[in-house]
């Protein structure tokens, strides 16, 4: 039976060194910080020592290998997100002319023509960015672990990859700040209202992947805890929040939590 790392040269040496890297985070999570020797990831890959060093230079370039290739595959979940949420919109409003043939479990086909984008959805957008940040933790929950847990004592990530994990946080913010642009939030600055929903959703999946709740009960209790923290700054629109001459102005958290419960 062929090794993971002889499965993967007949692909190439990027699916090599992503059959290295997820033989090294297993390793790491289910025996622990003392199972990450390049010998033994070396063993469990099937692959000699040489090419470790190769592609990583040893250990200390494989641990931050790790956290890149998580953040690398969060980020791409995170950027699917919005696009599949205008997809499901786009599937949705589609008229039923030509370009509206369903097959035959009644789903639509796809087909190329003048079909117009439907309006954005930054609320739902946000939405499924959130739900896509659950999926990845559970898709991944070893890189998850590695990102977010401290699966490596004392490993300090470099440059590159500090840079790597704010440019995901920063999806998140943008996703809020184009609701506050539409009024679709109001009340907070979009980094506060980012921050509170990244304590809310870590927290969240920490407990599912660690097995604290089983699948259809974390799903429900998840965007239940999501929308909770999003309410308070669901304001109605015609709350006094803009300032003399009708231009947006973002209220401290800490304000819109007293006006909120006032």
């Amino acid at each position: 039976m062929a090794t993971a790392y002889q499965q993967a040269q007949r692909e190439g040496q990027d699916v090599v060194r992503t059959a290295i890297l997820d033989t090294a985070t297993h390793l790491l999570v289910t025996e622990g910080p003392g199972a990450l020797t390049v010998r033994r990831i070396a063993g469990e890959a099937g692959c000699s020592t040489k090419v470790i060093y190769t592609l990583f230079g040893g250990k200390d370039g494989l641990v931050e290998a790790l956290w890149l290739e998580g953040f690398a595959r969060f980020e791409r979940r995170l950027r699917a997100a919005p696009k599949n949420a205008r997809g499901e919109r786009r599937l949705h409003a589609a008229p039923e002319d030509e370009h509206g043939k369903r097959d035959e479990h009644g789903k639509r086909i796809a087909v190329d023509g003048p079909l117009s984008e439907p309006p954005a959805d930054p609320l739902a957008e946000l939405r499924a960015g959130l739900d896509a940040y659950r999926d990845y933790a559970l898709a991944e929950p070893d890189y998850y672990r590695v990102m977010f847990q401290g699966a490596v004592p004392g490993f300090s990530p470099g440059p590159e990859a500090v840079a790597a994990a704010r440019r995901s946080f920063e999806l998140l913010v943008h996703a809020v700040r184009a609701c506050l642009e539409q009024g679709l939030l109001r009340g907070g600055t979009a980094r506060e209202i980012a921050d509170l929903l990244w304590m809310a959703v870590h927290g969240a999946v920490s407990l599912e992947i660690t097995g604290f709740f089983a699948a259809p009960e974390a799903a429900r209790r998840y965007r239940a805890l999501y929308a909770a923290v999003l309410a308070p700054f669901l304001l109605p629109p015609d709350l006094p929040d803009d300032e003399p001459g009708g231009e947006f102005r973002e209220l401290p958290y800490e304000e819109s939590v007293e006006r909120t419960a006032s």
